[in-house]
């Protein structure tokens, strides 16, 4: 059956009906879509258009409907499915739920209820995976590793600094993601096709029953809107981007080269060639992931730039990029949380190389900077020291205050204790450094805000 047809003398060609559905992939909001009618049925028994026997037996019927699999139907799309179902239970009864509501509205608001509850569903799990990035802080709090500037050994820093930095990435996704839930929860329902609806609904009651917070303020921005949808698929990209970024970082770090990390059993595969191998492909698939929701972000975005208000059929294309992006986010969050559960750090291979490296040189300079010498010139003298070091094959320990004092007068004996990383460290407790007490105090604070984002 059809929503519409009367205007016309034949019916869609085959080749139009399989290129034009979308029930194979808009089924997923048959809940969205049931709740939705339910709603508008009530609403249209405030309006007269139903009587309150009527409005009971098709907010049962769909109800029904609900539990109803729709197996391999070849309706148009759900929401056809949804009527020929109401009508095979109810009868003509059917034919009035459609009254006032255009399938423009109807499509936009099944959208934002089901996008709603995917928004919910990632930030709890973006949660999740905070709170066993703190767990796994708290686990090795005193370690020590490099940091990097061009994947090079550049500043030590401590274990749960490192990790704090995701934390705050993933604490502005959360963000984002919640922004862009803000902006999905307006209510479209009563904005007609484009011209809002001839008949004078409470839209205000109707955002209520469903939960939406505000109401659409313009009918033909609302039927010609899919920026909520976009808004997620901007917070899904910039999310799978620091997934991504986790990752690529935990693949080297795991790597026989660097051998910081140990990922579990349970989060790696082997090789069918090579019995040694113990591949990280968890973190793999992550990375890889994260093509497919820039992709969906990015069809969108070229779906929509070109659309002529109002409502376009350009913009069922919206559905399936939306549900790929959603269901890789969900999944990534979830992989990405139990690889974090189940790492072990090595912290004596960080701390190797932390020491035979010179990521003490800066703290040499600032102690040179504090002792009176321009810090140009203690950038350059501590140069020429690890110029130095290198030609003797030395490492910073290996050097006494004595040699450093004969090295350059700048350098005064209490200078020495620096070419420890630990000591460095120390020098560094402003608001947001690597500092120990700077990041027991950071870490603290990450688990208050953590339990604000859950209340």
């Amino acid at each position: 059956m059809k929503l519409w047809g009367g205007r016309f003398e034949k019916g869609p060609s085959e080749v139009f009906e399989r290129f034009s559905g979308s029930l194979s992939f808009d089924r997923r909001l048959l809940e969205a879509d049931v709740r939705g009618s339910q709603a508008w049925a009530r609403a249209l028994e405030r309006v007269g258009i139903l009587t309150a026997e009527e409005r009971a037996a098709l907010v049962e019927a769909l109800a029904e409907i609900a539990e109803t699999p729709i197996g391999d139907a070849a309706d148009e799309d759900v929401h056809t499915w949804v009527i020929r179902q109401l009508k095979e239970r109810v009868g003509a009864l059917a034919d009035k739920i459609h009254t006032g509501r255009s399938r423009n509205e109807q499509v936009s608001v099944d959208e934002r209820l089901w996008l709603r509850e995917e928004i919910d569903a990632a930030r709890g799990r973006l949660l999740d995976l905070m709170e066993a990035l703190l767990a796994l802080a708290r686990r090795d709090p005193d370690a020590v590793v490099p940091g990097y500037t061009h994947l090079r050994r550049a500043q030590a820093v401590l274990w749960p600094h490192y990790l704090l930095a995701y934390f705050e990435m993933f604490a502005r996704d959360h963000e984002r993601l919640r922004e862009a839930r803000r902006r999905t929860n307006t209510l479209p329902l009563g904005s007609g096709a484009l011209a809002g609806s001839g008949f004078p609904f409470d839209r205000q009651a109707l955002a209520e029953e469903l939960g939406f917070e505000d109401l659409t303020r313009n009918s033909m921005d609302a039927a010609a809107d899919r920026d909520f949808v976009l808004d997620f698929l901007y917070a899904a990209a910039v999310t799978m981007l620091h997934l991504s970024r986790l990752a690529e970082d935990w693949i080297l770090y795991s790597s026989e080269e660097f051998g910081w990390l140990e990922l579990a059993d349970e989060v790696t595969s082997g090789s069918s060639l090579m019995p040694q191998k113990k591949n990280p492909d968890s973190l793999e698939l992550i990375r890889g992931k994260c093509g497919r929701v820039f992709g969906a972000f990015s069809a969108l975005l070229m779906t929509m730039k070109g659309l002529p208000l109002t409502y376009n059929r350009d913009m069922q294309e919206d559905k399936e990029p939306l549900f790929e992006a959603a269901d890789q986010l969900q999944a990534s969050l979830e992989m990405a949380r139990v690889v974090v559960e189940s790492v072990k750090l090595r912290p004596e291979r960080p701390a190797a190389a932390v020491a035979e490296s010179w990521v003490v040189a800066t703290d040499l300079a600032e102690a040179l900077a504090r002792a009176g010498t321009p810090f140009h010139q203690a950038h350059q003298l501590v140069g020429k020291l690890v110029l130095e070091s290198l030609r003797l094959g030395k490492q910073p320990a290996d050097w006494t205050p004595e040699e450093l004092r004969a090295f350059a007068p700048e350098f005064t004996p209490e200078m020495a204790r620096l070419l420890a990383p630990g000591e460095g460290l120390k020098t560094r407790e402003i608001p947001g450094g690597t500092g120990p007490e700077a990041v027991a105090r950071a870490l603290a604070e990450a688990a208050e805000r953590l339990a604000r984002m859950r209340a």
